[in-house]
């Protein structure tokens, strides 16, 4: 996103996924902001994780003295396997070699790595929609021993891995940030992945160079109010389109009081209030 000033240079500012809750605690909803600002305060209750990589720009968040408490920070299994999965792609290296192009060399440790990780990816769809001591029951069950297992598997590899390898700089990825990827054992709320975050910001991603330009610093934040509106429409099975534009008919005569009537998950569509 870019904002541009009269006679001045054009500046680059970034879209920030802030808050995303999938309906563990409340109505899935999610929050963007082109403040980096945003990424660092304190919003509400439910703040209390943040699942991402390991981007430095958030250790301010993880700091023991901020107020008013650390955020806890949670590692992504969907980041660690892309690593993994790059030195064990089957089909990329087939379809370079269907091309006459030299394949790429497969590590059978790596394979082994991802398919490990996929046991895991199963567990949790078992348990998707399920309350937080259900799933926090069912990974202490089956989640935990398969990490266990990993985590012996790497340790016992890395030590003959020159520190130069790929699969010896995607192992310390992990290693080094053990609890962090560990911490969804221990609490039923965190996710293994933040893949719903990923699949938000990728709309973005999409159609970047249609609205590319944002014209101000005020005009990225009007572009990420609405993309929270559209992005949490979404979440809730509702048509951003026909959501809004109900709701922009409807919201100038709608009683204060009852606005919340007009949120995603509480709004009904025009035929079905008719049909009611």
């Amino acid at each position: 996103m870019r904002f541009a000033r009269a006679a001045s240079p054009i500046k680059t500012g970034t879209m920030w996924l802030v808050d995303c809750i999938i309906g563990m605690f409340a109505p899935a909803n999610m929050r963007f902001s082109a403040k980096a600002a945003a990424c660092c305060a304190s919003r509400s209750a439910f703040e209390r994780f943040r699942q991402a990589d390991a981007y430095g720009g958030y250790a301010r968040l993880y700091d023991a003295g901020r107020q008013p408490a650390p955020v806890i920070e949670a590692g992504c299994w969907s980041h660690a396997r892309r690593a993994f999965f790059v030195l064990a792609d089957l089909e990329a290296s087939a379809r370079r070699k269907a091309d006459g192009k030299t394949p790429a060399p497969i590590s059978p440790l790596a394979f082994e790595v991802v398919q490990r990780m996929d046991r895991l990816f199963a567990v949790e769809r078992s348990i998707n929609g399920r309350s937080s001591q259900d799933r926090l029951m069912a990974r202490q069950e089956h989640s935990a021993p398969l990490v266990a297992e990993l985590e012996a598997l790497m340790l016992k590899h890395r030590p003959g891995l020159s520190r130069h390898d790929d699969l010896a700089k995607a192992m310390n990825y992990m290693l080094k940030r053990w609890p962090v990827f560990t911490r969804f054992l221990d609490d039923g709320r965190v996710c293994l992945s933040n893949n719903a975050a990923e699949r938000a910001l990728r709309g973005i991603a999409l159609g970047r160079k249609a609205w590319l330009f944002a014209g101000s610093d005020r005009g990225g934040q009007r572009a990420a109010f609405m993309y929270s509106l559209i992005v949490t429409a979404k979440l809730n099975d509702v048509d951003p389109q026909a959501w809004l534009a109900d709701v922009l008919a409807r919201i100038a005569d709608h009683p204060s009081h009852g606005l919340a009537e007009l949120l995603p998950w509480n709004w009904t569509a025009p035929s079905a209030r008719l049909a009611a």
